[in-house]
C-alpha cells in the first residue's frame, strides 16, 4: 500500500525559502523601480538594484538566525522545564497528560491508559508534543533557515537585477514591474506546488501585493522626481 503524502516536514526549510525569494524579487524591484522612477540614467538604477540585493541577503539571513535562534532557545527552555516537573512530581504531569487526551474526545479510562502507556514508552516526547506542541518536523534549524533565506533572497534578486541591466532605459519600470509579476507568480507557483496548496491561490495573492508594493514604491520615485544623471 502506497504511504500517504505529507508536506509539514517542509515547514521550516520552505517558509525560509519562500518568503527568501519573494522579498528578493519584491524588495530588489521596488528598490530598482522607484530608483528608475526618478533616473534618466542607468547606472544608479544597477547600484541600487545591486545594493538592495547584496543588503537584502544578509539582511534576511542575519534576521532569520536570530528569529529562530529565539525560537530554540525557548523551545530548549520549555523541555527543560518539563523535564524536571517529569522528575519532580510524574503523578501531576501524568494526569495533566491524561486531561489532554481526554479534552481531544477519549474517555477518562482510556485516556489515563494511553497517557500511562506513552508516558513508559517516552514520557518528555509525550509531553513534548502533546503538551508542548514541539514535534521532530517542527524542531528549528538557525543554520538550515539562514542559508536557505540568503540563498533564495539572491536568486529571488538576481532576477530583477539582470532586468536591470539589460532593459531599455524608456520602458525600465513598465518592465521592471512586468518581469516582477512573472517572477513573482512563478515564485508563488512552485511555493504552492512545493507546499501542497492550491496554485491560483498562492499566485495570485504575491501578484495582488507585489503590485501594490510596487506601485507605492514607484510613486514615491515620481512624486519626489528627482532627476539623477
Amino acid at each position: 500500500m502506497e504511504l500517504e503524502k505529507h508536506y509539514i516536514n517542509r515547514s521550516g526549510w520552505l517558509r525560509a525559502a519562500v518568503l527568501g525569494a519573494n522579498d528578493g524579487i519584491l524588495s530588489t524591484t521596488s528598490i530598482a523601480i522607484g530608483v528608475a522612477a526618478a533616473s534618466t540614467t542607468r547606472t544608479p538604477i544597477i547600484l541600487a538594484a545591486l545594493a538592495g540585493l547584496v543588503a537584502g541577503a544578509l539582511s534576511m539571513a542575519a534576521g532569520e538566525y536570530v528569529s529562530v535562534s529565539s525560537q530554540a532557545d525557548i523551545e530548549t527552555a520549555d523541555l527543560a522545564r518539563e523535564k524536571k516537573e517529569l522528575k519532580t512530581m510524574p503523578d501531576i504531569e501524568l494526569k495533566e497528560l491524561a486531561k489532554i487526551y481526554e479534552k481531544r474526545g477519549l474517555e477518562r479510562e482510556l485516556s489515563m491508559q494511553v497517557a500511562v502507556q506513552l508516558t513508559r514508552r517516552n514520557a518528555l516526547e509525550a509531553h513534548a508534543k502533546d503538551e508542548l506542541g514541539i514535534n521532530e518536523f517542527s524542531q528549528p534549524k538557525p543554520l538550515q533557515a539562514a542559508l536557505a533565506s540568503c540563498a533564495s533572497f539572491i536568486s529571488g534578486g538576481l532576477l530583477p537585477f539582470l532586468v536591470s541591466l539589460f532593459a531599455p532605459l524608456d520602458n525600465m519600470v513598465i518592465l521592471l514591474y512586468s518581469f516582477g509579476i512573472v517572477f513573482l507568480a512563478l515564485s508563488g507557483g512552485v511555493a504552492a506546488k512545493a507546499g501542497g496548496s492550491g496554485m491560483l491561490k498562492g499566485i495570485v495573492r504575491i501578484c495582488f501585493w507585489g503590485t501594490i508594493a510596487m506601485g507605492i514604491t514607484a510613486f514615491v520615485g515620481y512624486l519626489f522626481g528627482v532627476k539623477t544623471g
